[in-house]
């Protein structure tokens, strides 16, 4: 394991130096967080594929196709699938509006009155999504180093937390660009056919296994429902996918920068499906389907790929990891800290904004260490967060951007009752039902509906500077978003 050992360790090095690096172009807020506005069609597309395609895509993804078959390449093409939505009907407008959370979208849509109550539920998502990538990190460790879980997650944890609280989004588009390049060798070009040849061959596979490891829908109908209902659907408002739209050079780099990227996930999709497959039929006894990914690289791969591979699964894990992270930090910071302060819109000093920003940065990342030691059952804490998301949030998000007649006291609305409907729901029906998405969602389309037609529409004024910043005329802001009581 010695060479194996080499090669973790001198990526993990490589991601410390370059968040070291990443401090020295950070220097403006819109450098911190969004690394200027300035990745180019290749960058962009790489660091959008890392960031959607984490530990739960490879692992998980992975996991599904050994308990499923190629059916359960589902999850990961539900979320290439809202990928590639985004990209083609949202992106260049997103990139346009030149803000820095999502919650500052919905104020310049509404006239400024959804930020606080969407920043908190957004920062629950992004907070919770961080520490499940956070967990991952123990698996990996333990089949690297038999390493104890908190030592494995502080140490994966602290390099995270350093790389990006050095160089915010530069240091993390620079290691999300490695680690795109790592999982593409790692997964697809290594892992998938070796796998396959171990396997022997397609034919071998599907001799041995149930055919129903090669229907396309074998995982269930209401299983994909409700996979397009939180992953394609997620993708689409998530501020973590938001502040990479943010980082596009222009409104086109984000359409198609983020196709390509989309696509990249659908064959990621199926290469970790066709690989879990593979490890059925070469462990057919394995009593957690998630653990067919460690076991496949462990016990096929030959010395030197099988540290690649394994620091492909890092990749994955760390880049979904510290884009939730500065994701929840800046959230944390632009949508719930300066507006509960009362702080008004102001030209500060950059090195002050940028410092504040670091700082939040590392105290979410020590709440995500600490929340992801203490925390057992990851699976349901991120359903609640995406139940969450999709109820409280996709309706007056997309309507926003979609229908002219919504109003702020309908997007309030909205964001109430579908994030009441579904915490009531998942505490009738379990938190792991497919029944408190669905009903939380038609509440809150329901409520957003309903209201907004039976309240004044939005001021004329306020459309018009919404109309102007779409069509990307408008200024960009300086500093903190305007309070809601202003």
């Amino acid at each position: 394991m010695a060479v194996d050992y080499t090669v973790i360790v001198v990526y993990l090095a490589g991601m410390l130096a370059m968040g070291w690096w990443g401090m020295r172009r950070a220097r403006s807020k819109s450098e911190f967080l969004v690394a200027g506005r300035r990745l180019g069609p290749a960058m962009y597309s790489g660091t959008m594929a890392a960031i959607v395609l984490g530990g739960a895509s490879t692992i998980g993804g992975v996991g599904l196709g050994y308990k499923y078959g190629l059916s359960g390449a589902w999850m990961v093409f539900t979320i290439g699938l809202g990928l590639l939505a985004l990209s083609v009907f949202f992106s260049a407008r997103i990139a346009r509006l030149k803000v820095y959370t999502v919650s500052e979208m919905l104020d310049l849509r509404y006239g400024g009155r959804a930020g606080v109550i969407s920043g908190v539920v957004m920062w629950a998502y992004t907070l919770m999504l961080a520490v499940t990538s956070t967990i991952a990190y123990a698996t990996i460790f333990d089949v690297l180093f038999d390493m104890n879980r908190t030592v494995a997650i502080i140490l994966g944890g602290s390099i995270v937390v350093a790389y990006s609280t050095l160089g915010g989004m530069w240091s993390i588009t620079l290691t999300d660009m490695v680690q795109f390049v790592v999982k593409t060798i790692g997964v697809l070009l290594l892992l998938l056919p070796i796998a396959v040849v171990k396997a022997g061959g397609f034919s071998e596979m599907k001799a041995k296994l149930p055919t129903s490891y090669f229907d396309p829908l074998g995982i269930g109908g209401e299983t994909i429902f409700t996979y397009v209902l939180i992953y394609t659907f997620g993708m689409l408002i998530g501020q973590d996918i938001w502040q990479r739209v943010f980082t596009a050079r222009s409104d086109k780099t984000a359409k198609w920068g983020g196709t390509v990227a989309g696509t990249y996930c659908l064959a990621y999709a199926l290469a970790g499906a066709v690989i879990g497959t593979a490890a059925k039929v070469l462990y057919p006894k394995l009593g957690n389907a998630d653990d067919a990914f460690a076991t496949i690289v462990k016990d096929e791969l030959p010395v030197g790929v099988r540290g690649l591979v394994l620091a492909a699964a890092l990749a994955a894990v760390m880049s979904t990891s510290s884009g939730a992270l500065i994701a929840c930090a800046t959230v944390a910071n632009n949508d719930i800290w300066s507006r509960l302060r009362g702080a008004v819109r102001r030209t500060g000093d950059a090195h002050d904004e940028v410092k504040g920003n670091r700082v939040f940065i590392l105290i979410m990342g020590l709440a995500v260490i600490g929340t992801a030691i203490a925390l057992n059952d990851v699976v349901q804490a991120l359903t609640v967060a995406y139940n969450l998301l999709v109820g409280g949030l996709l309706v007056p998000i997309l309507g926003g951007l979609l229908w002219k007649r919504g109003t702020a006291h309908g997007a309030l609305a909205s964001v109430a009752v579908g994030g009441l409907a579904v915490v009531g729901l998942m505490a009738g029906y379990g938190v792991l039902a497919n029944e408190p998405v669905y009903y939380g969602l038609l509440a809150s389309l329901a409520a957003y509906v309903g209201v907004s037609l039976a309240t004044k529409p939005t001021d004329a004024a306020v459309l018009a500077a919404w109309r102007e910043r779409l069509a990307g005329r408008g200024a960009e802001p300086v500093s903190e978003p305007v309070p809601a009581h202003q």
